[in-house]
């Protein structure tokens, strides 16, 4: 229940650093080695579906979201996450000028050991609201799974999937963070 406790604020602080656009201090919750990673998502009908009949039941692929080597909506490393932040501080980066407004929002939290004596495994759903300008409004719905390893007496992000539910984006862009 404390180390429940303990990841539900730190999340919490991570939401609230991003919905202040306090984007370095974020940058700073990921330890060097993070991958930050948004796979794709497509509708796939399974293997009983009576809507479809492939004869050769080899090409039936049920999983809808892309592999890790194929090509996803985000693949990136701290490394990348920081030049997109110094983008942002060039005042040139256009899809965020004017800059977004976003409401971060986290539930169903979960924690369970990891795969190290240093690390958990958090599960968590989320709600990402965004606007922009005058009329521009977009809503992220869909679930993060991280791995937060203890480094120096803090925890850090060492991983972040990022599945959406939505298997179209409707947004303009995807310049904000999750």
């Amino acid at each position: 229940a404390e180390i429940l406790r303990e990841v539900e604020q730190f999340l919490y602080r991570e939401a609230r650093l991003l919905d202040e656009r306090r984007f370095h201090e974020w940058l700073e919750l990921f330890t060097d080695d993070v991958r930050y990673w948004m796979p794709g998502r497509s509708n796939r009908y399974p293997k009983t579906s009576k809507a479809i009949v492939i004869l050769d039941p080899d090409r039936y692929n049920e999983e809808d979201l892309s592999r890790e080597d194929e090509l996803a909506i985000l693949d990136e490393t701290k490394e990348t996450l920081g030049r997109r932040i110094a983008r942002l501080d060039t005042g040139m980066a256009w899809a965020e000028d004017p800059p977004s407004r976003t409401r971060h929002m986290l539930s169903n939290i979960e924690v369970e050991p990891g795969d190290t004596a240093t690390e958990i495994k958090v599960y968590a759903n989320f709600m990402v609201y965004r606007s922009r300008a005058e009329t521009e409004q977009d809503f992220y719905v869909g679930a993060r799974q991280d791995v937060l390893r203890h480094v120096d007496g803090a925890w850090k992000i060492a991983r972040r999937t990022i599945i959406l539910d939505q298997t179209v984006l409707l947004a303009k862009n995807v310049s904000i963070f999750f």
